[in-house]
């Protein structure tokens, strides 16, 4: 059964990033957690951030030439600019850094368990069987993301799930792995462990480049 626990409800973690012992005969297969880097440039959107603070000094500049702005102010709100941007890139760093830090992607030969939370950690406890396909979207030297389509929602909201959730889709919120560094081998470990609980359904393509799976109810891989 899917289920979200808080802290206070499990009473510590028996385990590194599970709110309870493993049942006997339950296997930990992976774990593992977003990297920083990967976590703020395509869920803080840094790259974004600092796109916009480029456009908006360039623009300002441009219009303070245009009015006959001499040199000096011209530096100064050059620096002004690199000061605020600095500061704005290192904050999404550094909070893209705690959560991070934060979480932990769990792999059983049951489920998937997604621990995080800064402040107060929670635990998302996705069974196999409500799994009902996961895709791999890559974006460069090995790292990305594992989304998964749930068979229901199992009373998951967007918001208690985020940031470890498919970007706008709040009606049926999807899970992800976000930032993994060597997504492939985790799509792999995730596809082998869905496959030996559920001989029906289909691992995940392990060719060199991603592609989808057969269109069947097990994992897909695709690329973004």
């Amino acid at each position: 059964m899917i289920r979200l626990h808080d802290e206070e409800e499990t009473g510590g973690e028996p385990v590194r990033g599970l709110p309870q012992v493993l049942p006997e005969g339950e296997q930990l297969i992976w774990q593992g957690r977003p990297g920083t880097l990967a976590f703020a440039v395509h869920t803080f959107h840094v790259r974004f951030v600092l796109a916009y603070f480029v456009l908006a000094t360039g623009w300002r500049l441009a219009h303070l030439e245009s009015t006959g702005a001499g040199g000096t102010e011209l530096a100064r709100v050059a620096i002004n600019s690199g000061i605020g941007a600095v500061a704005g890139l290192g904050l999404l760093f550094l909070i893209a850094w705690a959560m991070a830090q934060a979480t932990v992607y769990s792999i059983s030969s049951k489920r998937i368990v997604l621990r995080y939370g800064v402040a107060i950690r929670k635990y998302v406890n996705l069974p196999f069987d409500q799994v009902a396909s996961a895709d791999i979207r890559t974006y460069g030297k090995g790292k990305g993301d594992i989304v998964l389509k749930l068979a229901s929602s199992g009373g998951l909201g967007y918001l208690r799930l985020w940031p470890h959730v498919r970007p706008m889709h709040f009606n049926r919120p999807q899970p992800m792995l976000r930032g993994l560094s060597d997504a492939r081998t985790v799509a792999a470990r995730l596809s082998e462990a869905i496959s030996a609980h559920a001989p029906a359904r289909v691992a995940l393509a392990r060719e060199a480049e991603p592609r989808p799976a057969r269109a069947v109810p097990g994992l897909a891989a695709s690329a973004t």
